[in-house]
């Protein structure tokens, strides 16, 4: 059967979709690299709510799609910027996600990472000593449930900032409490516009000298950093400087096989957004890598690049609306409705694309679904065969 996908242009072009998926299991732990998937949370279709309702979250579904993902061996980044963090999901619905997922995780023996950051906080300018209030009570809250804490970046601490020595204030004070070595989390603005300046300066070079000096002076507190600032330069240059035994886990879901493949002097970890639909085909080539086959785990994760960088293309925020609906042609859910009412921030045809570039990998473990779930969509914008 032919789909007619529409184009950019508003031109419809035929796509014959394929019929097999790929032959894809759970496996063997991994070994040589320590790899997160940003998960995507769930929205309860049937919830009488509204864009700026607090977010109804479908627990079940959400739940059941981290259990997937635990099974292919990856891990969960749990309430980070994935699962609608501040466009669509509150502090409430995060704790509240918090929990169940860290108890979710004990349950099956999943690896799991939460997300720390002060979005409890009103939007009226806060004070620094409101700002480490807000960090210290999600910290509580994570490692209450037992998962290890991913320090995110602050729109508070953005605004309030007078400088990098407020950033070393801050953080100083959150990591010489901390129970357990922390995840330091840099989004940059392309991923949140509020981060701009962040550590201190718009100059990245300079920001980059802040953020190592939180590190170095806290080097036993720090298990990794995540970096998302989509410059595969400058994350190899950062990684280089990071003191021994500090982790960096790429966030550069336009560079991420090379930066996980490495070179002579390293290599970066993950923790990626685009993990979430991309989840057991990079647990394929992790293990592949894990066998010292370098060439072999690029040969399954270059191909996917071009999806990848399509979700996340300008304005990268919107990447989540991509993710959800892969997540529901693949069968995970069982509607393409979002937290916020995000489902309508890509258009036709940048959703189109994204199915085609899916479904060309063999992502959806039943195309003939996806194929039919397509053409709904199709059909409820007005295109008709």
């Amino acid at each position: 059967m032919t789909l007619h996908l529409p184009d950019a242009h508003g031109a419809l072009r035929a796509y014959e979709p394929r019929t097999e998926p790929l032959a894809l299991t759970p496996g063997t732990p991994f070994t040589s690299r320590t790899v997160f998937s940003a998960a995507h949370v769930v929205a309860d279709p049937y919830a009488d709510t509204t864009p700026d309702s607090p977010a109804a979250v479908d627990w079940d579904a959400t739940l059941a799609f981290r259990r997937h993902l635990w099974a292919h061996g990856l891990g969960v980044a749990e309430a980070m910027d994935t699962a609608q963090r501040g466009m669509g999901l509150d502090w409430a619905g995060a704790a509240e996600l918090i929990r169940r997922s860290a108890a979710e995780a004990k349950a099956t023996g999943g690896r799991i990472a939460c997300g720390v950051g002060t979005d409890q906080l009103p939007g009226a300018p806060a004070t620094l000593a409101e700002v480490r209030t807000a960090y210290e009570e999600q910290l509580a809250v994570v490692e209450e449930s037992g998962a290890r804490a991913i320090l995110m970046a602050s729109r508070a601490l953005a605004a309030t900032a007078r400088g990098p020595e407020d950033y070393l204030e801050v953080y100083g004070h959150l990591l010489r409490q901390a129970a357990e070595p922390v995840i330091l989390h840099w989004l940059g603005p392309m991923f949140d516009p509020a981060l701009e300046g962040y550590w201190g300066s718009s100059d990245l070079d300079t920001a980059t000298d802040t953020f190592l000096d939180v590190i170095a002076a806290h080097p036993d507190k720090v298990d990794g950093i995540k970096v998302s600032l989509l410059d595969a330069r400058r994350e190899v240059a950062l990684r280089r400087r990071l003191p021994q035994g500090v982790r960096c886990y790429t966030g550069d879901d336009f560079h991420y096989p090379e930066l996980i493949a490495g070179d002579e002097q390293g290599f970066s970890h993950a923790l990626l957004g685009i993990f979430d639909p991309l989840g057991p085909l990079a647990a394929e080539a992790v293990r592949v890598l894990d066998t010292g086959n370098t060439d072999g785990f690029r040969a399954l994760l270059d191909p996917t690049v071009d999806l990848s960088r399509h979700l996340f293309q300008t304005p990268t925020r919107f990447y989540k609306t991509g993710v959800v609906l892969l997540a529901w042609l693949a069968g995970h859910q069982s509607h393409f409705a979002m937290v916020g009412g995000l489902q309508s921030a890509r258009s036709l045809p940048h959703l189109a694309r994204a199915y085609e570039l899916a479904d060309r990998l063999g992502l959806f473990p039943d195309p003939k679904l996806a194929e039919d779930r397509m053409r709904t969509l199709l059909h409820l914008y007005g295109v008709t065969p």
